[in-house]
């Protein structure tokens, strides 16, 4: 019996010692686990990039990085020249160009971005611009009266369902401008679609932009990206206008390292111009301008170019091909939304244009919201899916086999249709939409993926 009482206590010993050192040896892998890289990247298999409390520590030493940059500009800000700031700033602290190429994915000059630089803040335009942005009515007054009126109030409240990972912040602020460009250039886009009005006109919510051009084309060089204009439907837009204003952004910036130029299949590099809403303006007027014997003729000129028009509607094929424009766009991210919108109509549409010789560059988008600004609009909501959604446009887009592909947008923030960085955000009464589960670069890395497919794609294409 006391043989068997040793034995028992010898083996209850072992065991807590066998269950002491598993446990010790367990905390010590632990303890080497937290020290994993906390950036992991997209679809990482352990998703630590993807949980809320790394997620935070991204945005915070990111937005610290960000206030450093504003404290080093401020000085810059109180110079009237912004331009001559924005040189400034780049040769203080640009890094060398090898260092950026190794950085960075290669731009892809297929893959065309929408861009704008209409926003605004008290610390850069002396008020807010664009955030503050007012509840559109409904056009039905019964239907409107049912909604709320008024404006947002930044910077806690903003006019968009998403809340940006750099605030309310300033087009003009050249951290900013540079943190969009680096931004843009990760995700492998190449040519930046910059909305534009003409010098003293801006959009009815917005201020003059055309002397932000100059900055915007130096910022995009330091990238190596391309900038092309999105001619606005500015007041009494017409041919003679069109003329003028094409003639305008040619002569002033034409000459810029930055401006794209697109080569065609007779071999000519040519500017390009998106131009927004052209179904507006009749095809005789557009005739005028774009066809070899119209009155104001911009054709084998030095300032002919590829002019793109926006298809809504399904006849409006047909009135951009009377109207002599070299190509068409659907921008609109709302899948269903419109004739040119809908996926599944981008095959007739490209179809259409290969037989009489123009382009179609489809838009792709990775959601649609806009009740920020328009609150009776829910039923145009597209939800992302987490970037599925914009997956399955991309994937449409490929199917055509299109030249070109347009992205709705990189920060069109009241449309909700920005793949630039957002956070998760909630404020007294609002509550932000986010990109979780993803990390707030979620849509800039898929942009990325497609990117690289399509230039495989495109390849195989060409064989």
């Amino acid at each position: 019996i006391l043989n068997y009482d040793i034995m028992a206590r010898f083996r209850r010993r072992t065991c807590i010692i066998l269950l002491l050192f598993i446990l010790f040896i367990c905390s010590i892998m632990m303890a080497l686990k937290t020290l994993r890289p906390d950036r992991a990247g997209f679809g990482d298999p352990f998703g630590l990039g993807l949980l809320p409390e790394l997620q935070q520590r991204t945005v915070l030493l990111d937005n610290k990085q960000n206030s450093l940059n504003r404290i080093q500009g401020d000085t810059a800000t109180r110079v009237s020249n912004l331009h001559g700031i924005a040189v400034n700033t780049m040769k203080a602290s640009m890094p060398p160009v090898n260092k950026l190429e190794e950085e960075l994915s290669s731009p892809n000059y297929n893959f065309h971005i929408f861009y704008y630089s209409w926003f605004g803040n008290p610390q850069f335009d002396g008020k807010y611009i664009h955030w503050n942005h007012p509840l559109l009515p409904h056009w039905d007054p019964k239907i409107a009266n049912n909604y709320p009126k008024g404006r947002h109030n930044p910077p806690e409240d903003i006019g968009s369902n998403f809340y940006p990972e750099l605030g309310s912040y300033s087009s003009k602020d050249p951290s900013v401008i540079e943190a969009h460009m680096k931004q843009m250039r990760s995700a492998s886009t190449g040519v930046i679609v910059l909305s534009w009005y003409p010098p003293g006109m801006a959009d009815e919510n917005g201020e003059p932009t055309d002397d932000l051009v100059p900055v915007i084309l130096d910022y995009a060089h330091k990238y190596n990206l391309k900038v092309t204009f999105h001619i606005e439907p500015y007041k009494d837009r017409d041919d003679r206008s069109m003329y003028h204003n094409v003639k305008y952004i040619i002569d002033k910036y034409g000459g810029h390292p930055a401006f794209y130029r697109h080569k065609t299949s007779t071999g000519r590099f040519l500017p390009m111009f998106y131009v927004y809403d052209s179904y507006v303006t009749i095809p005789e007027i557009w005739a005028n301008l774009l066809t070899v014997s119209g009155s104001q003729t911009i054709r084998n000129t030095p300032y002919d170019a590829l002019f793109i028009a926006l298809l809504v509607e399904e006849r409006h094929k047909h009135d951009i091909h009377r109207s002599g424009f070299d190509g068409m766009y659907t921008y609109f991210a709302t899948n269903g939304f419109s004739y040119g919108s809908s996926h599944h109509n981008w095959a007739s549409l490209k179809a259409f244009c290969d037989s009489n010789n123009l382009m179609f560059i489809p838009s792709v988008g990775p959601g649609y919201i806009d009740t920020s600004i328009r609150p009776w609009n829910n039923h145009n909501t597209r939800n992302r899916v987490n970037g599925k959604y914009y997956e399955t446009a991309f994937s449409a887009a490929l199917l055509v086999r299109p030249e070109i592909i347009s992205i709705t947008s990189f920060n069109e923030w009241h449309e909700g249709t920005q793949i630039e960085k957002a956070i998760p955000k909630r404020t007294g009464q609002v509550v932000y939409l986010d990109y979780k589960p993803h990390k707030p670069n979620v849509y800039l890395e898929l942009t990325q993926k497609w990117s690289e497919k399509y230039r495989k794609e495109q390849e195989q294409w060409l064989m």
